[in-house]
């Protein structure tokens, strides 16, 4: 295994529907059921390899200055999204990860990155951070540390992210279940579905984002993860996938940037429009896909953006 400190990484959905309302309708009810198999393989990651950590990375969570990195020891609150408002709150109390965070940071900013650990009290925990812990880690035996999404980085600086991470589990010896929260294609229909006409009127956008999202699942499936991450400028081109999908580059970072594993597409279905997916992913002893043609540098410190489309000489 190339990356032992991460025996199980994760693609999940960051929107509530899932956990407020499973019933409404076939679709949520589906990726819920994807989630508790998601589950069962964290407990299973726990007890079989050991894993004492989640790390997580929300594209709910934004930011534009760097890259935060949620530190507080503890927080609790009565979340409620702020688009999906209707469908309900989610009271919550998680624990986090302090040192992991402290480490996270030292060694994003030694390869380059702008990071910092976010430690106040009361700070709004994101959707997709909220519903990733309620439903893979309802009792809340592991702690966690969630970074944020920062809008404007691409793939060098999101690479560098992921690696900043697995380089932190390594020094520290520990072992992480990797949660990657994110949308497929991310074009939402116009009107918000009160839950009981959810049944009804839930569907993928455009149907052309339905075939790249079942695309990318199918690479997914037959472990093909870095295929997906060289895949994913295209992606966002004709899906417009979620926050450009970056969030896979994250994952790629961090677990590993190759076509070695075993993938499972527990559930896919709509949320609001978009394309939605609960995956799991292990390193593969078995027949591996053939080797990438990579088009980009496996960066490992980030040097800032390359400007390759600058026509000045």
């Amino acid at each position: 295994m190339e990356n032992c400190n991460v025996p199980l990484s994760l693609i999940v959905p960051g929107l509530p529907h899932p956990y407020l309302v499973p019933e409404a309708c076939e679709a949520y009810g589906r990726l819920r059921e994807g989630f508790e198999a998601a589950r069962a393989k964290v407990e299973q990651a726990v007890t079989e390899d050991g894993v004492d950590l989640l790390v997580l990375y929300s594209t709910q969570w934004p930011s534009v200055l760097g890259h935060q990195i949620q530190g507080a020891r503890e927080l609790t609150w009565t979340h409620v999204d702020p688009e999906f408002h209707e469908l309900g709150s989610i009271p919550y109390s998680f624990a986090f990860d302090t040192q992991f965070a402290e480490s996270y940071a030292r060694e994003a900013t030694q390869r380059g990155l702008h990071a910092r650990v976010v430690t106040y009290a009361g700070f709004p925990v994101d959707t997709g951070t909220v519903v990733a812990r309620k439903l893979l880690d309802p009792e809340g035996r592991l702690p966690c540390v969630v970074v944020s999404c920062n809008m404007y980085a691409d793939r060098a600086e999101t690479l560098v992210l992921g690696k900043a991470a697995a380089s932190a589990l390594r020094s520290s010896g520990r072992k992480a279940v990797a949660v990657a929260i994110t949308g497929l294609s991310y074009r939402m229909l116009p009107e918000v579905f009160l839950p009981e006409h959810a049944a009804t009127k839930e569907r993928v956008s455009l149907p052309r984002d339905d075939e790249w999202n079942c695309k990318i699942l199918e690479l997914l499936a037959a472990g093909r993860v870095e295929d997906v991450s060289q895949l994913a400028r295209n992606f966002h081109k004709e899906a417009r996938a979620d926050q450009k999908f970056k969030a896979l580059w994250w994952l790629t970072g961090l677990q590993g940037g190759h076509n070695h594993y075993a993938g499972e597409v527990l559930a896919y279905a709509s949320l609001q429009g978009t394309g939605a997916a609960v995956v799991a992913l292990r390193e593969s002893d078995g027949v591996r896909a053939g080797d990438p043609e990579f088009d980009e540098d496996d960066v490992e410190v980030f040097r800032g953006e390359r400007s390759v489309l600058d026509a000045r000489s």
